[in-house]
């Protein structure tokens, strides 16, 4: 009897080890260890629902390195089976390449689908009703001040109504602090960033607040365009803003994660994640009591209006030439559970997506984050359609001119003009 039991736990060990030596493997790419370590800590639930195993494939940390390298990878048909766009506005120039596989039928059918804010579910539909990646975690971004020392100055805290009323708050921080005012994300080395954390959010306030036509040309030729690079320009000149950390190799580490901290700069865009991940109790320079420490403003419109940017976080997709496209859609919609959602808000402080993880006991205590879900459902966002990657680069480049005074507000349009329309085709542009 017992060579009989030791027999059989021998084979059923075998069986074990061999199911698991020829279990199917999905490879996801990710990058920053924050996020990293969030997709490791969800993965062993996956790979034991499903019976497969899961590889995390890591990038380069940067989010234009990562783009580089995931393009390269994706170009070369090696790429791994699950990845992340950069930004939404990266999506639209990855399905017009073929990389994305759609999912629209798997994401309608999902359980999780009546659970997604009605943004979520705008944000990832294209014209024509399609979906190709999935809304996992949302960027609600916001104008980021120090209002401790603007208390302490004798500075007002309320709300700008008007872009004049933002430019004369900065301008009273500088002459009361001796500190810089209000910072913009600009310049080349700022990559997708100068667009996404600062463009973005004063073309919404524009008389143009969309700049992608129906027809998928561009609108760039406008008054609200070259608006939105005086308001950059205005900053620059009255020296408001800092210039030379913008101008180095990683330009957001010294005036996000050293000169706000520090209280040299005393507003500046940034999202949720900034209570976390830049600022917070366990980020490498802290605020001390971030959450009353730190206000926000939304972002006024020109001649009045607010609004708070939402936007897709990093939204998941499936290679057009994954392995096993149906497994890898399976494990793909898992990276949207709650337990997933919740994961990665602690890590990188961004929204989950979805309603019913707001009241999951984890996201709970996450204080900071907890009070900017009210923003979500009444958040403004961009269209985007294919191009919007030269765009972006446009938008950097004209954005360095305009911080080595190179050129005036004008001039900033004309070099985004003439780069989109060279890249994408003089008719593309309007």
């Amino acid at each position: 009897m017992r060579k009989f039991l030791l027999t059989g736990i021998s084979a059923a060990a075998l069986a074990m080890s061999m199911s698991s030596a020829f279990a199917e493997t999905i490879r996801i790419a990710e990058h920053r260890q924050a996020r990293i370590d969030a997709l490791k800590a969800v993965a062993p639930a996956i790979e034991k629902k499903y019976g497969v195993e899961i590889e995390i494939v890591e990038y380069p940390a940067p989010e234009k390195d990562y783009l580089s390298k995931l393009l390269t990878e994706l170009r070369a048909g090696n790429a791994p089976d699950l990845f992340t766009a950069p930004a939404s506005q990266d999506v639209a120039d990855m399905v017009a390449a073929g990389y994305l596989a759609p999912i629209t039928d798997e994401l309608k059918a999902w359980d999780g689908y009546g659970q997604l804010f009605d943004v979520s579910k705008k944000l990832v539909a294209r014209a024509d009703g399609d979906m190709y990646v999935l809304p996992a975690m949302l960027k609600v971004q916001q104008l980021y001040y120090r209002k401790d020392i603007l208390e302490k100055a004798g500075i007002s805290t309320a709300q700008p109504k008007t872009w004049a009323e933002l430019m004369d708050r900065a301008k009273e921080i500088k002459a009361k602090t001796g500190n810089y005012g209000l910072m913009f994300p600009a310049g080349v080395t700022w990559g997708g960033g100068s667009f996404q954390e600062g463009f973005q959010y004063l073309i919404l306030g524009t008389s143009t607040p969309q700049i992608a036509n129906d027809d998928e040309t561009l609108n760039l030729k406008n008054e609200g365009v070259r608006d939105a690079f005086g308001f950059y320009a205005d900053l620059i000149n009255n020296d408001l803003m800092p210039v030379q950390p913008l101008l180095g190799p990683e330009p957001w580490v010294i005036p996000k994660y050293q000169m706000f901290p520090a209280g040299k700069l005393v507003a500046t865009t940034c999202g949720s994640w900034c209570y976390i991940y830049d600022w917070g109790v366990e980020s490498k320079n802290p605020i001390p009591d971030v959450t009353n420490a730190v206000g926000t403003w939304a972002m006024p419109g020109k001649d009045g209006g607010e609004h708070v940017v939402v936007d897709l976080e990093s939204p998941w997709g499936v290679n057009a030439k994954a392995s096993d496209p149906e497994l890898a859609k399976k494990v793909l919609l898992e990276i949207g559970s709650v337990a997933a959602d919740v994961a990665y808000a602690k890590g990188i402080g961004n929204i989950p997506a979805r309603k019913d993880a707001t009241s999951n006991p984890e996201f709970q205590k996450l204080t900071a984050l907890v009070p900017i879900l009210g923003a979500v459902e009444n958040g403004t966002f961009l269209k985007t359609a294919p191009g919007f990657s030269a765009l972006q680069e446009g938008i950097a480049r004209a954005t360095e001119a305009l911080l080595r005074k190179e050129t005036d507000a004008a001039g900033a349009q004309k070099i985004l003009v003439d780069y989109v329309s060279e890249t994408l085709g003089d008719d593309m542009v309007k």
